[in-house]
């Protein structure tokens, strides 16, 4: 199955010109087809722009773009969910031993799990850390809807097999 979807985004690739791909690429980021179509450097892109949206390769080439958007935001979430849930303080703690921290001290140091620094009036210094175990139930539930949606799938899929071989 993976290599049949390879191969359709070949034939995709293979079948727009590189103007055609710079306007997807610019449509999945602005959502404009008339920029789209001016970034792509066509010539008319009040009318090329809207063309372009009715053309089937572009569409699928769309779709495809989407698809992969989706996969990849997915990803993303699990990642920072996973760095919520098991990433270390460390840097936080060490941060309360800093009197004035500089940019560059702190554009090293990994704070990705703190939510909030605070420092009242009295001089010391308050911070606040995301909820790990928000964190780690929204990781189970991530991995609950991947399961099910791949058995959803594998279930359609068995179904059309049996259905063919009806035929």
């Amino acid at each position: 199955m993976p290599f049949e979807n390879l191969l359709e985004v070949t034939v995709i690739k293979n079948k727009l010109t590189a103007r055609e791909r710079e306007f997807c690429l610019s449509f999945m980021q602005s959502g404009d087809a008339q920029l789209s179509a001016r970034r792509a450097g066509f010539r008319n892109p009040d009318s090329e722009g809207e063309r372009l949206l009715c053309n089937e390769k572009i569409c699928a080439e769309l779709e495809r773009l989407s698809e992969l958007r989706g996969r990849l935001l997915t990803a993303l979430s699990v990642i920072g969910y996973q760095r919520l849930a098991f990433g270390s303080a460390a840097d936080a703690a060490s941060l309360l031993f800093e009197e004035n921290p500089s940019r560059e001290t702190l554009g090293k140091m990994d704070l990705f799990i703190v939510s909030e620094i605070r420092r009242p009036k009295d001089g010391a210094m308050e911070i606040k850390f995301f909820d790990r175990a928000r964190a780690l139930e929204k990781l189970a539930s991530l991995s609950m809807e991947r399961e099910s949606s791949g058995s959803l799938y594998d279930a359609i899929g068995s179904v059309a097999e049996r259905s063919e071989g009806d035929d």
